[in-house]
Order: C-alpha cells, then structure tokens, then sequence
C-alpha cells in the first residue's frame, strides 16, 4: 500500500436477528434510540441525492407513517471517510411496540427500494450512550412511542 493511501473501511452489519442494544437509562422507558450506518454502493452517490430528494418532496406522506412506526423523529445524514467510500448514517428514536416499513403505502415502497439499489444490505449499529431531552418533551415522545397520537 502506498504511503498516502488509507485502508477501506470495513462495513460488518449486524445480523438481521439483532434485537439492538440495551437502553442507557437515560432513554425513557418504552422508546428505542438507534443509530445505523451503511456504507453506499459505488456509483450510486446521485442515487442517493434522488432518494433524499424524493422523501423530502413526499414528506408529508413520511411524515403520516410516523403514528404506524411510533417513530418520534427520523435524521439522515451522509458521511464520507478516509478511504473515500460515502456512508449513510440514520438516527431514530421510536417506540418499541412500532412496524417498520409498510411496503404496501407507496411512499414506504419507493424508500425501500432505493434503500436496496443505493446501499449495502444491513445496518451497522452504534450503540447509544446517553440522551438528554427536557422532561417536557421526554413525556410527550414516551406518549408519542407508545399510542402514536399527541399526548
């Protein structure tokens, strides 16, 4: 290897089966905080930009999936390192009694399937540490993550 040139780095999803990390105790009881990483398929960096374009044009109909989810809030974001290669980080704080993905609601199926041409299949998973949110609004997503409806 060159001197200048650094190693790729690698992608090791976990396993489909993972039931994700233990909560830290700063993490209202009923909620799960998630953050996932995939490395994005060489190629495919405009079609990332287009699958980030289309859920913001349609972001009305992602924002009515929410309740089904009990997902509280949803980020993207994209990183590149090092070795070049680009990575999609996704961060998510959703009650644990929620679906995921309803491929049968056509905003679900077109991020699904751009998921499945853009990235590589599974997610790394970070594990969470701490969470720090004012009691306020820690109550109103515990609600939110166990009925879907405003508190």
């Amino acid at each position: 290897m060159a001197e200048d040139e650094v190693p790729q780095i690698p992608f090791r999803p976990v396993p489909r089966d993972f039931a994700g990390f233990p909560m830290p105790p700063t993490v209202p009881p009923g909620l799960r905080l998630e953050l996932s990483r995939a490395r994005v398929l060489a190629g495919h960096e405009n079609e990332l930009t287009e699958w980030m374009t289309m859920l913001t044009e349609r972001y009305d109909e992602c924002v009515a999936t929410l309740p089904a989810e009990r997902a509280v809030f949803e980020a993207t974001f994209r990183h590149r390192e090092a070795d070049g290669s680009l990575w999609i980080y996704h961060l998510a704080l959703m009650g644990e009694g929620g679906a995921g993905l309803d491929e049968s609601n056509p905003v679900d199926a077109a991020h699904a399937a751009y998921s499945r041409r853009v990235k590589e299949p599974g997610w790394e998973e970070l594990e969470p540490m701490f969470m720090l949110a004012p009691a306020h609004l820690r109550a109103a997503m515990q609600h939110w993550g166990a009925s879907g409806t405003e508190g």
